[in-house]
């Protein structure tokens, strides 16, 4: 052992290293803040991985897209982290599916990835700004609470589910009046 090596064995272990991105060219590029996610990302990653239990199975993801203000947005999907009775954070079995919200003119779309669930097995509740997504089966749990990006007609809301595929269609709610109460949904 050089001393070079004797070196990276005292500093702190670099997420990227797993992915051979360790060398000197890269180094400028990863320290730049605009990798600051993805470094994030990275380092949850690990961080499950030295948790994971043999035999089960976990999903963790990231979807960026750009707003309608131009800027991108994050957001998480697979199970969640929680903490445990004596404090520490373990993984739960609960999934936030990976959702995609699209603002249309007279209407909100909702498209959410549920594999492996029987359209009976979901519970979908809607008030005027949210969209509330619950499954709790003996092999899958999902939960997600999606903040509506304009206020809805909670009952005009449509939904159907192919394939794994939940897609949920609400029309826009007109200025004038507002229904704080929720409505439950039926799924086709």
């Amino acid at each position: 052992m050089d001393s070079n090596d004797k070196g990276k064995d005292k500093r702190r272990r670099d997420p990227f290293d797993i992915f051979g991105f360790n060398d000197r060219f890269f180094d400028e590029f990863f320290n730049d803040p605009v990798m600051d996610d993805f470094r994030r990302m990275a380092e949850e990653m690990m961080r499950i991985l030295t948790n994971a239990k043999p035999g089960k199975s976990y999903v963790h993801g990231y979807s960026l897209r750009i707003g309608p203000d131009g800027k991108p947005h994050l957001e998480e999907f697979g199970n969640h982290r929680v903490k445990s009775s004596e404090g520490k954070s373990i993984i739960s079995e609960d999934r936030e599916p990976l959702t995609d919200v699209i603002e249309g003119k007279e209407e909100v779309s909702v498209t959410v990835e549920i594999p492996g669930v029987e359209k009976d097995d979901i519970d979908l509740s809607v008030t005027e700004h949210q969209l509330e997504i619950t499954v709790n089966t003996a092999q899958h749990k999902y939960h997600k609470k999606i903040e509506l990006p304009v206020d809805v007609k909670p009952n005009t809301t449509k939904a159907t589910y192919k394939n794994g595929i939940l897609d949920v269609v609400i029309k826009r709610m007109n200025r004038q009046k507002k229904d704080t109460k929720g409505f439950r949904v039926n799924i086709n």
